[in-house]
């Protein structure tokens, strides 16, 4: 027999494990568990709040100091300005970054209008591309689709010159040729049966096709990006010799590379010859007179002397490019005294880095 204390113990097992049981079902634990999980949700919502404040204090705080030097920077030129001795160089310094910044400018209209219409050209490929394909897998489809239409056709032609056959054959004595040809008619409403199948595939087929989108565009292709940075390439070429006969491209570069203004630019007199050279400098390189003929020229020269690291890159290197010997002097523009001119590419000259296609 089991012992007396062993039943109890079994029991208050049984009763502990109900109320177990209970507690659980308890809906309002449900509550309770609902609530803890809002709490610790609120308390995430809230410290990605507090980052977020301290993330904008500190953005508040830079900004602050930004516009406190850009004040500082305002101040120092008002006083500069105020002064006849200082106020001509700054004149100046503002008009060399302005020349090149005019000529960056200059540069990234014309790849913009040639990027157009490389675009647009090779969009009109594309899509002819696209429709060339479509045309000859249309044709293809519809052969199918005939030929599946036909062969179903013929099928169930076939049935029912079976079933006409069979429905004839009425006779006692015709009765094994009556099976015969039921068990012919039976192979014949399979084959049909599979070719209607057949049928409605290749008409889903056609559906498919004709229901296709017209796939997007990919974009510029390497080819035609090339292009355009050799043209581009070729653009500040041209600007650069326009204004070879003077200094003026090292003195923008250098003013464009300094965030405060110097004072190198000699006294008013020589400050005023330098705005003046600098204002026929800015009518000269925009001027579209043979841009053009002579963009294209140095296109065609660098066409023959680019060269890329790879495959997909789409900047020359820079020291391909590089001027030969007495290129400068080939172009009627310059003349026995023009300057060296730069290596666009390798001294990043108009920003041309800024205007390059990737």
């Amino acid at each position: 027999m089991v012992p007396a204390f062993f039943m109890n113990a079994l029991r208050q097992l049984r009763l502990l494990k109900g109320y177990v049981r209970r507690d659980a079902e308890d809906p309002e634990d449900h509550r309770v568990l609902a609530l803890f999980r809002n709490r610790a949700e609120l308390k995430k919502a809230y410290a990605a709040l507090q980052d977020e404040i301290y993330r904008l204090k500190d953005r508040i705080k830079q900004q602050e100091g930004a516009t406190l030097r850009t004040q500082e920077m305002l101040g120092v030129l008002e006083t500069r300005l105020g002064l006849s001795e200082s106020g001509f160089p700054a004149l100046v310094f503002y008009q060399l970054r302005r020349l090149w910044q005019l000529g960056r400018e200059l540069i990234e209209q014309f790849v913009a209008e040639l990027a157009r219409q490389l675009e647009e050209r090779e969009r009109r490929a594309h899509i002819a591309e696209h429709n060339r394909r479509q045309f000859a897998r249309r044709q293809e489809v519809e052969a199918r689709l005939n030929a599946a239409q036909t062969a179903a056709a013929a099928a169930r032609e076939h049935v029912a010159e079976l079933n006409a056959a069979h429905a004839r054959l009425t006779r006692i004595w015709h009765y094994f040729k009556r099976r015969a040809v039921a068990r012919q008619r039976d192979a014949a409403r399979a084959a049909a049966a599979v070719a209607d199948v057949a049928m409605d595939a290749a008409r889903q087929v056609s559906t498919e096709v004709e229901q296709e989108p017209q796939p997007d565009f990919p974009g510029l292709s390497v080819e035609a990006r090339r292009t355009i940075n050799l043209t581009a390439i070729a653009y500040a070429e041209v600007l650069c010799m326009r204004l070879s006969r003077t200094t003026l491209v090292a003195l923008a570069r250098e003013a464009t590379a300094r965030r405060e203004i110097t004072d190198e630019y000699g006294s008013r007199a020589e400050c005023e010859a330098l705005m003046a050279e600098i204002e026929r400098a800015s009518a000269l390189i925009q001027s579209r007179v043979n841009i053009a003929h002579e963009v294209k020229e140095r296109t065609e020269r660098l066409r023959k002397i680019a060269r890329f690291r790879n495959a997909a890159d789409t900047a020359p290197t820079s020291d391909s490019i590089a001027f030969a010997e007495g290129d400068v002097l080939a172009n009627s523009v310059a003349g026995a005294s023009a300057a060296k001119l730069p290596n666009v590419l390798a001294e990043d000259t108009w920003d041309l880095f800024r205007v390059l296609l990737r």
